[in-house]
């Protein structure tokens, strides 16, 4: 797989760039398009970056032709994009809204006439406001609803789409959503947040089978969960550190892969310790077999104890006297976020054991930087290039050692509406100037345009 030059990657490796349709679209009330949970959560005042919306974003519902452009010269294989449920359904269920179903139809044919496989996520966190209003993910009957939504997507569109994400991130929708309130629909109720954790895995199982039901047998169904690698900086921090592992891994590997919950959670995060919440059957549902398993990974965390409660200088407190710690050595992105690449081989071999015949996609890996456009036109984001390449070795290595690592997809295509943080932080291959929505592919696009060429990472 290697030369004395370059580290190459197996034939027939994906690779694509990722977006989300809240983060680009735009076009908030265009065509018949409901409110979704973060056109309402995104206008409250205090709960984004200077008040900073999704309303216009990246504008991609009127610009989808110069992405896929960007897409073409980046040599992507596939694009990875998910659907706006308010979009295809304004209130959450009953028919679909044709023009919504139309704008996916143009662009799921727009990207297979320029050789661009579609990747669809069904469900990328932006809950039409009107499920909300009942519970939201709180709510038992969401399964069968978001079911009815699979149902409707796969009918549309499962005879050029053969390969389905389920949901994004449901860690991300249950506690940051409804236990934090960081993230739309900005609940703090723990209740709330075990019983939308469970909600969501049921309702994935039940997608599961609606795809099959709807699409062409040759489909492919999985589930894309950000899971973490958790570092105890001492012994005495072991305990927390599988603690945390349990209910941001354990909760959704344990269901998904062997029917149950982490036995060492309490209720406050186990479903399965929640009088009423766990049904029977419900289990058999989580468990339906699928294709793969999508990884979104960024950075470690690290861990430890402070018995006296004071953080010290680079920690933030997370328990009484649990703090996350930066390492002094590590670096940092403009998310705060460590980098370090083994974190990303570490999670990979790990799933080689727990998942052994399922094979891996990165679904979403990439960094944060304070880019800016040069005087001669050109974004020099040479940091993000080093984190790619970081990253890219490590997975070059986690295949050598017999992980089953189909394909990677780069977050992102395009700077965009970075949720919480408005457009304060860029992720992208590609640079957008938000006031002309003019887009620039940046160095790190350049660089990553090389390595699909080659199918090889450059050593040097």
């Amino acid at each position: 797989m290697s030369t004395a030059d370059q580290l190459r990657f197996p034939d027939g490796f994906l690779w694509g760039a990722a977006t989300a349709a809240y983060q680009i679209e735009g076009a908030a009330e265009a065509d018949g398009k409901g409110p979704s949970i973060w056109d309402t959560f995104s206008h409250i005042p205090g709960k984004t970056w200077h008040g900073e919306t999704g309303d216009v974003a990246c504008d991609s519902y009127h610009r989808y032709p110069e992405d896929i452009a960007m897409l073409r010269r980046l040599g992507a294989g596939a694009y990875r994009f998910s659907l706006s449920w308010p979009r295809i359904q304004p209130d959450g269920r009953g028919q679909a809204n044709q023009p919504g179903l139309d704008y996916y139809d143009r662009l799921v044919d727009a990207l297979l006439e320029a050789g661009i496989d579609p990747v669809v996520t069904l469900y990328h966190w932006d809950l039409p406001q009107a499920l909300q209003d009942k519970g939201g993910w709180a709510m038992r009957d969401i399964a069968e609803i978001f079911a009815d939504f699979a149902a409707i997507a796969g009918e549309a569109l499962g005879d050029r789409v053969h390969r389905w994400t389920t949901l994004n991130e449901p860690w991300v929708v249950a506690h940051v959503g409804y236990r934090d309130g960081r993230h739309a629909p900005g609940v703090t109720d723990p209740a709330q947040a075990v019983a939308a954790n469970h909600h969501l895995l049921l309702a994935h199982g039940r997608a599961v089978g609606a795809l099959r039901a709807s699409s062409p047998s040759a489909a492919q169904v999985g589930i894309t969960l950000n899971l973490a690698v958790i570092r105890a900086t001492s012994p005495a921090a072991a305990d927390l550190a599988a603690e945390l592992d349990a209910r941001q891994n354990g909760v959704y590997l344990g269901p998904l892969l062997r029917g149950e919950y982490p036995q060492r959670l309490t209720a406050s995060f186990s479903p399965a310790k929640v009088p009423g919440l766990v049904h029977d059957g419900d289990f058999g549902l989580i468990t339906a077999p699928i294709d793969f398993l999508g990884v979104n990974f960024y950075a470690p965390q690290y861990v430890g104890i402070r018995p006296d409660g004071e953080p010290r200088r680079g920690e933030r407190l997370i328990g009484p006297d649990q703090v996350l710690v930066q390492p002094e050595d590590m670096p940092v992105t403009a998310m705060n976020w460590l980098v370090d690449s083994s974190a990303l081989y570490e999670l990979m071999t790990r799933l080689r054991e727990e998942a052994p015949r399922l094979p891996l996609y990165v679904t979403e890996n990439g960094s944060a930087w304070y880019d800016y456009v040069t005087q001669d036109g050109t974004i020099e984001d040479y940091e993000r290039v080093a984190y790619l390449r970081d990253h890219l070795a490590a997975l070059h290595q986690a295949i050598a050692d017999g992980v089953d690592l189909r394909g990677y997809f780069a977050w992102s295509l395009l700077d965009n509406f970075e949720w919480a943080e408005g457009y304060a932080k860029r992720f992208g291959l590609v640079y957008v100037d938000f006031g002309t929505q003019r887009r620039i592919l940046k160095r790190s696009g350049e660089f990553y345009a090389s390595v699909v060429r080659a199918n090889a990472l450059p050593l040097s």
